[in-house]
């Protein structure tokens, strides 16, 4: 296993979070809408600083465009048990449909695969969020259910189906 605690892709930096990405995280996990499909926020600031604390180097990673280091989002890969892993990402709404989602994502597939030397890597979403699915399918990635009222949406506040 070779864990890195940077990642890049054509046009991102993957990098560890850092006590000074603050503001850029909170300005996304803070809007209601940005978050709508997530089982955690909007964020208070004080959820904010505890995420970008509690974050492990070569696991949690800030998004940023390799042109101008902004931060743009934040993923992550979460080891679950014996070599599987989950993906996750989140990014400003500014950057949606902007395919930034699927180059993190196969970036985060392909350190799984080839450095953390994974067996199986997956991911979820509400079946509602068909952004994120997308996503899923252009890292390489395929549906093998639908889990249904498997999740709490708590912007709806009613129990919904996931993939």
């Amino acid at each position: 296993m070779n864990i890195k605690e940077e990642l890049s892709s054509k046009r991102l930096i993957l990098r560890p979070l850092r006590e000074d990405d603050f503001a850029a995280v909170h300005s996304w996990s803070s809007i209601p809408d940005n978050v709508r499909f997530m089982d955690w926020g909007p964020n208070r600031e004080e959820n904010t600083r505890e995420f970008i604390r509690s974050a492990k180097p070569g696991y949690d990673f800030a998004v940023t465009l390799k042109s101008t280091g902004q931060v743009i989002g934040s993923c992550g890969i979460y080891p679950k048990q014996k070599e599987t892993a989950e993906v996750g990402w989140i990014l400003h709404r500014d950057y949606w449909q902007q395919a930034f989602g699927s180059e993190l994502a196969r970036a985060l597939v392909d350190y799984g695969f080839r450095d953390l030397k994974l067996h199986r890597i997956t991911s979820t979403c509400d079946a509602a969020n068909y952004g994120s699915y997308r996503v899923m399918e252009h890292a390489g990635m395929r549906r093998e259910a639908v889990q249904l009222l498997a999740r709490w949406n708590r912007v709806d506040e009613k129990w919904a189906d996931q993939y």
